[in-house]
């Protein structure tokens, strides 16, 4: 019998930052797809559908948050040890001078009223479908790595989410975003230190999209999204004053964390995020199409290249989402012919794009 043969890393890297279409949530109005091209054989670029109805049981959780809420609200019986979180801290409140019974069933009825909150949003999983974007600076195994912690963290913090909130919140942003900084003491026992100007950078844009069009995201220095209007055949000026974009993840930290002395900082927030801070598109007739992509498709900026992607979409605009972003990458990797030819080969970048279109 043969050995199987183990892949290589990347291989292995490679296959777990691509998705497989099985996995692209079905949201009754929305056409969604994204691909990704790597500029090696591995690349720093991540994307992936954050389909909650197949990764999780909501059904279990809302029936095990509804269930919590009658529990919280039962005295524990005398005599028998703590059943829960909840339980505990009424043996705590007890133990305190001036305790009255009040304080134990006021605590009770909050908690109580916490699950049946954490029941009625993940009601709104069923609706909803998430996206995440990364790209890690350089486009090789250790670009690759980043992108694979950033992709690690997300979900096991997703988890965590679910349970607290029944959604996700900006908490879990900042959490990744402190990851990904450097951190003062870690640093200093490899020896490295305030001066050493290494870091692992990379920027991430995660959103959700609902049947009604809404597309709620948060943006630490990724490439802005673009809005294709179906009526007007081109790219429409977004306000900039509401699309709130964070620096890269892992520069900035904000004050009010109390972690914020441990890790190097190119910059202080005042505060940490709020929801208000999350950015949010409506595509808002049908055929209109949200374009998201990493810089190895669009860096943001030049206009050119914007007008270029702009007709490209144009042409395509009325296939399925999947052929529109082929379309895209099409473009691009002809792009990068160009530079092949004219010996600017070192410009070559991951791709990845991704078309959310409303039917």
């Amino acid at each position: 019998m043969a050995t199987p043969v183990e892949p290589s890393i990347d291989e292995y890297l490679r296959k777990r930052l691509m998705p497989v279409e099985g996995v692209i949530p079905q949201l009754e109005g929305i056409d969604m797809y994204g691909n990704s091209i790597p500029a090696g054989s591995v690349g720093g670029d991540l994307f992936e559908y954050i389909n909650f109805q197949q990764r999780y049981n909501i059904d279990a959780r809302i029936a095990g948050a509804l269930k919590r809420s009658k529990l919280y609200l039962e005295p524990l019986p005398k005599g028998q040890p703590p059943r829960n979180s909840v339980d505990e801290h009424v043996q705590w409140l007890k133990s305190q001078p001036g305790y009255h019974s009040s304080a134990a069933a006021g605590y009770r009825r909050a908690k109580s009223s916490e699950q049946l909150r954490i029941a009625e949003n993940l009601q709104e999983l069923y609706t909803t479908a998430g996206v995440l974007l990364v790209d890690a600076q350089g486009h090789g195994v250790i670009s690759a790595k980043i992108a694979s912690t950033i992709h690690d963290t997300f979900h096991a913090l997703m988890l965590s989410e679910l349970d607290r909130n029944g959604t996700t919140t900006p908490d879990i942003f900042e959490k990744i975003n402190l990851r990904l900084a450097q951190s003062v003491t870690a640093r200093n026992a490899l020896g490295r230190d305030k001066d050493d100007n290494s870091r692992e950078i990379a920027t991430m844009l995660y959103g959700e999209i609902r049947p009604s069009g809404s597309f709620r995201f948060v943006n630490f220095g990724h490439p802005p999204p673009l809005v294709f209007s179906a009526e007007y055949g081109r790219f429409m000026e977004m306000d900039k004053a509401r699309m709130v974009q964070f620096l890269a993840l892992g520069l900035e930290i904000p004050e009010d964390n109390p972690d914020r002395n441990k890790y190097f900082s190119m910059a202080l927030r005042t505060r940490k995020m709020k929801s208000s801070d999350l950015a949010e598109i409506t595509l808002m007739s049908s055929g209109d199409i949200l374009f998201l992509y990493t810089d190895g498709v669009y860096d943001g900026s030049d206009e050119e290249d914007r007008l270029q992607i702009e007709q490209v979409i144009r042409e395509h605009k009325d296939e399925p989402a999947k052929g529109i972003c082929n379309a895209i990458l099409d473009y691009a990797v002809r792009q990068d012919e160009h530079l092949q030819q004219i010996r600017e080969k070192d410009r070559i970048d991951d791709k990845t794009a991704f078309i959310i279109k409303r039917w």
